[in-house]
């Protein structure tokens, strides 16, 4: 199995990584997946699809003692259906992610650092976030804007949220690890602020947001 790191937080948020090391098969043996989840991903045609939505079912097997049964809200939020748990999901092609917490909502994202984020500068930040980008740092930047911006949208489950004009994150300088302060400014004018942790490991970056 391939159990790549598992933590609480001070707040008592659970975070679980999985890095996919595994077969297709491999993943299939070691996780419990309910019957007509494992027909839906059957039908998926992309195979590292299929095994990172597999392997975020044997991370779940790691993280709970009996069986979960998975689901999504309408706008893609997942739960927990026989679970009091609030959770939040993500995954590249190498690795798979889960945030819980009993009580507070949580977003989590995570993206690999090989990506070009050349595209998220020009639709997700505001012209105050482009001018603090340092050259030398640049494309990991826009990695941590990335995962931040999407660890609040998955955390407030909103539609149509603009990311350029409404989640504002604060300047910071990446290290390998960190804390971020973001605002989140509601179409009525209303703004909430967040506050977020981020770690990079293995040329991939993961953001999460409790709270």
């Amino acid at each position: 199995m391939a159990l790549y790191l598992k933590k609480t937080l001070d707040n008592k948020a659970e975070i679980a990584v999985w890095q996919i090391t595994e077969t297709e098969e491999e993943l299939k043996s070691m996780c419990s997946v309910p019957n007509d989840e494992m027909e839906e991903i059957s039908w998926i045609k992309s195979e590292s699809l299929r095994k990172q939505r597999l392997a975020v079912r044997a991370l779940l097997d790691q993280l709970f003692d009996e069986k979960v049964y998975l689901s999504h809200h309408d706008n893609g939020k997942p739960f927990l259906e026989n679970m009091v748990t609030n959770i939040s999901i993500t995954h590249t092609d190498k690795f798979v992610a889960i945030i819980l917490h009993e009580t507070e909502d949580v977003g989590i994202d995570i993206e690999s650092l090989d990506r070009d984020f050349k595209a998220v500068e020009l639709k997700a930040l505001s012209e105050d976030e482009i001018d603090d980008l340092d050259d030398d740092r640049r494309n990991e930047q826009l990695a941590i804007y990335w995962c931040a911006k999407e660890a609040i949208f998955k955390r407030l489950s909103l539609y149509n949220v603009d990311f350029a004009e409404q989640i504002e994150v604060e300047r910071f300088h990446p290290r390998g690890e960190g804390e971020l302060e973001a605002t989140f400014i509601n179409k009525d004018g209303y703004e909430e602020e967040f506050d977020l942790e981020y770690t990079t490991f293995e040329r991939h970056v993961l953001v999460w947001v409790v709270g």
